[in-house]
């Protein structure tokens, strides 16, 4: 069997889809052929591919200014078309249904061939901001919901977002829940791990460590930990440090911000960190993970954190905390900005219920992708033979 993966971006932009389609590659090519079928993203370089163990068929893409990501035109790219309609492949992954997923559709059509959709994303948000004229969104989630229908079975990341696909979306393709993972691992010194943070990012030994990894783009809510940061030291949280690690759209806002709640002395920018044992690293040194988006699916950081036994701090109502069960293997608060610095302090000064729940992050939502992957392949196979 051949696999092909269509995903919209790719390296060296670093976000948690593309790291999904990286992992389940890595792996797949221990069962069958694998290509990935992706944009070429700005910084790309063609020497990059080679360090890869897979095959990365690529298309033009088109810059768009003030985003994190740029455009795929596989349309406007004879070279990619000819190689795709030459790649071979006998069953279609999209991870997106734009530009790069319409292409894995339209061949799989074209040739017959099964077709798997992973939902990543509540795409609702996605266009609700640009989109404010309520027709021209329907318009636009009927596009998006037509590629997914058009699916053979679709994969959601858990049950929160099968329920809103099928609910309030309108999914009527078969649909199951296939979890995230990791390739990470425990940390095999803790104490280790924390001086080499305490000694990189400049903070005291005995300082509280809150994280946040990821994109830094304020629809995930990293204001709002800045504004209940700020409320918390103002309620006693002393001797902290919130570290974010990531880049995006909104660092210099972010910064901004920063100063004008009087956290710069508390607060660690450390950029983009891509290397997997500094960032095991940082999640082991970190006391909570802070994740207060209601925009995520099922972010990989959470389960990242839950690796090193680091619990996250959600907000009621986000759909990427569906996989959690409040005070037993994270928290999560009631919404606004008071209530999130309140739970803060309230975990910190109870040990004993941070430990109990710091272990069972560790036993319930840590999962490795070697296992993930191979009930991926037992599915391609079954999809396979229904054709």
């Amino acid at each position: 069997m051949k696999v092909g993966l269509f995903i919209d971006a790719w390296y060296p932009m670093v976000d948690g889809v593309i790291k999904v389609v990286d992992n389940y590659a890595r792996r797949l090519i221990n069962y069958c052929e694998v290509v990935v079928f992706c944009p070429e993203t700005r910084g790309y370089r063609k020497e990059d591919d080679a360090a890869l163990p897979y095959e990365v068929v690529h298309c033009h893409s088109l810059p768009l200014i003030h985003y994190d990501y740029d455009v795929p035109a596989p349309m406007l790219d004879p070279v990619f078309e000819a190689q795709l309609l030459r790649s071979g492949i006998d069953l279609v992954h999209i991870h997106s249904p734009f530009a790069l997923g319409l292409a894995g559709v339209a061949y799989a059509k074209l040739h017959r061939l099964p077709l798997v959709a992973t939902l990543h994303s509540q795409y609702k948000q996605d266009f609700e901001k640009p989109l404010r004229f309520k027709p021209a969104l329907d318009i636009a989630m009927d596009s998006i919901m037509r590629v997914f229908n058009a699916c053979d079975e679709c994969w959601a990341v858990n049950a929160g977002i099968q329920e809103l696909y099928e609910q309030e979306y309108g999914l009527t393709a078969p649909c199951k829940v296939r979890l995230n993972a990791t390739d990470h691992r425990p940390v095999a010194d803790p104490e280790a791990a924390a001086r080499w943070v305490n000694e990189t990012y400049g903070i005291p030994a005995d300082a509280t460590v809150l994280l946040f990894v990821g994109r830094i783009n304020f629809i995930k809510n990293i204001d709002f930990t800045v504004r209940a940061l700020s409320i918390a030291k103002r309620l006693g949280l002393k001797n902290f440090r919130m570290l974010f690690v990531g880049k995006g759209q909104d660092e210099e806002r972010l910064e901004a911000l920063i100063r004008a709640e009087g956290l710069e002395e508390e607060t660690v920018l450390c950029g983009l960190v891509s290397g997997r044992e500094a960032l095991e690293k940082l999640y082991s040194r970190a006391r909570l993970f802070l994740f207060p988006s209601l925009y995520d699916a099922n972010s990989l950081v959470q389960i990242e954190a839950a690796c090193q036994g680091t619990p996250t701090v959600f907000l009621e109502g986000a759909r990427t905390a569906a996989t959690v069960t409040p005070d037993v293997n994270a928290f999560i608060s009631p919404a606004g900005e008071e209530n999130y610095a309140r739970l803060i302090l309230d975990i910190l000064a109870d040990p004993a219920r941070y430990e109990r729940v710091s272990a069972a992050a560790r036993r319930d939502l840590y999962l490795n992708w070697d296992d993930v992957v191979r009930e991926v392949y037992a599915d391609y196979r079954t999809l396979a033979a229904r054709r």
